[in-house]
């Protein structure tokens, strides 16, 4: 029966000639591509001291942000953990009480905000998705763990803190967000 793609390859079954079956042209092959590689330039680099510059469009750990006055920017809509494609947003939302203005900018905030480091594939869908401008993903490394508890990031490691500004104004914005 002929295929459909006409791309079949007719294999033959010829036996092996005594040079073939010593294998010395093939291990002989391999060592001279092996010599000619000691005399390249090597393209490693010695990691303390030198770093490799990250492309502006590199998406690293995620942050919260704040407002000037330090509120907090999301308002649990949940539409972030929607546009995950990984799933690996969860969140629990909770209303505001009365004397907590100066934590939350809306009547609903969200109580608990967990993002799963392990699941997330920094598609940067969330930050494209957020209405408020409250979730970014910046242009750090996430830090190495040894367990996998340690990789759900709750509202303590996100949200950013109010000494120590994470400024995003050099990531290329998606478009809503840049000042024309």
């Amino acid at each position: 029966m002929q295929s459909l793609s006409n791309r079949s390859k007719v294999v033959s079954d010829k036996p092996m000639t005594f040079m073939e079956k010593l294998y010395l042209p093939a291990i002989l092959g391999g060592m001279w591509i092996t010599f000619t590689h000691l005399f390249r330039k090597h393209n490693t680099l010695k990691y303390p001291e030198q770093t490799k510059a990250f492309a502006p469009v590199y998406r690293g750990m995620h942050v919260l942000k704040r407002d000037e006055q330090g509120r907090e920017n999301c308002t649990a809509c949940g539409l972030c953990a929607v546009a995950c494609p990984a799933e690996a947003i969860t969140m629990v939302a909770n209303e505001r009480e009365q004397g907590e203005e100066h934590l939350y900018r809306e009547e609903k905030y969200a109580e608990i905000y967990e993002i799963n480091m392990l699941r997330c594939i920094f598609c940067g869908l969330c930050e494209e998705a957020c209405p408020k401008e409250a979730i970014f993903l910046t242009d750090r490394l996430v830090p190495t763990e040894y367990e996998r508890a340690d990789f759900i990031y709750g509202k303590d490691k996100l949200v950013e803190s109010m000494d120590y500004r994470i400024d995003i104004t050099d990531r290329q914005s998606t478009g809503k967000r840049t000042e024309k």
